[in-house]
């Protein structure tokens, strides 16, 4: 990709490696620049063009023009036993949120990619207020950076399904990828790294082109068309044979794993026949079912089901030779649901 040096004032955490390089050669500087410069951003941490001291005066002066350096700030956190949650405040006085897990295996970061979300999810607390604007790939990566210095531990594992639809900003989230996996970056491996979405089905076929190792967990919610478009109005513009088509090219092109993501909530997607629906539309896949028992934090009117209720539906799908998991609950005592933070911040 040719980097564009007539953009002023892009943030200088906007540009992938590659494209650093072609800004460097495009001002007559040598490519080596490039690694001097995300030594100083991804590995020092430094804040200013000034602290960058190989660099010649000249040079920062260049970069001060050309680039700016905004950092999204921390103003509100929550925690508990097992998560922290966190509120930042963007340059424009917009407001984002982003939840630290802590596993046996990691630290994992569920980060954001929009201010507001479109897709309208039922469930969804972040839905409540429609989409205002995309993030910036910078915005994503300083949840990165900001939090590691925040918790003094570095991040292992990153999922981008915090506030927003990542395909819906999909050129942002590829730098953000880029820049967390690049060893000269965030070096996060990108078998570490999940991409969540509703089903853009488009950008599923864009996305397994990439040229990355990175995980894609697919918003499934019910296995029924009718039920899905109710709890999820993006089923209504891509139906879910159009998204199991998509997913199977994907598996194909990559040998990944899909992830099925499936909030379960009481007496609406948890019944019997639910299970065996599931069971029916993703056997024979490679793909695994990841149970999530519904957050009652959430305002949004929903039950989750009863203990024994989440059980059965998980025998179900063992039962059928498919890959099952139930995700360990967190944050029931914070506002750790997608959006509920920024939302009290609102009200």
């Amino acid at each position: 990709m040719t980097y564009n040096c007539n953009v002023i004032s892009m943030n200088i955490y906007n540009l992938t490696f590659d494209e650093l390089e072609n800004y460097f050669l495009s001002i007559n500087e040598k490519k080596y620049r490039a690694s001097q410069v995300f030594e100083w951003l991804y590995k020092k941490r430094v804040t200013s063009f000034e602290e960058m001291t190989n660099l010649s005066n000249s040079l920062i002066e260049k970069l001060r023009k050309d680039f700016s350096f905004d950092i999204p700030i921390i103003v509100a956190k929550e925690h508990d036993k097992d998560v922290s949650k966190f509120l930042f405040k963007l340059s424009d006085g917009e407001h984002i949120e982003s939840v630290v897990m802590y596993h046996d295996y990691g630290i994992s970061l569920c980060v954001s990619s929009q201010v507001g979300c479109n897709m309208g999810c039922a469930f969804c607390e972040s839905g409540r207020r429609k989409k205002v604007r995309n993030l910036e790939a910078y915005e994503m990566l300083f949840q990165v950076i900001e939090i590691e210095k925040e918790i003094k531990k570095r991040i292992s594992h990153i999922v981008v399904m915090g506030i927003g639809e990542p395909f819906d900003n999909f050129d942002n989230l590829v730098t953000f990828i880029s820049n967390c996996n690049n060893p000269k970056g965030l070096e996060i491996g990108s078998r570490h790294i999940t991409v969540s979405t509703c089903g853009i089905v488009p950008k599923i076929y864009e996305f397994s082109k990439l040229p990355y190792q990175v995980n894609l967990a697919i918003s499934l919610h019910s296995a029924f068309d009718d039920k899905r478009s109710k709890l999820m109005p993006i089923n209504k513009a891509y139906p879910l044979k159009d998204v199991l088509i998509a997913l199977k090219d994907y598996i194909k092109e990559t040998n990944r794993r899909v992830t099925f993501e499936y909030i379960l909530l009481s007496g609406v997607n948890d019944s019997e026949e639910d299970a065996k629906e599931l069971c029916k539309l993703i056997k024979g896949l490679n793909a695994y079912v990841n149970l999530i028992p519904y957050n009652e934090g959430s305002s949004m009117g929903f039950i989750k089901p009863k203990n024994d209720e989440i059980m059965k539906f998980y025998d179900i799908i063992k039962k059928e030779g498919i890959n099952v998991t139930i995700r360990r609950e967190f944050g029931s005592k914070i506002s750790a649901a997608c959006g509920q933070l920024r939302s009290k911040k609102e009200e």
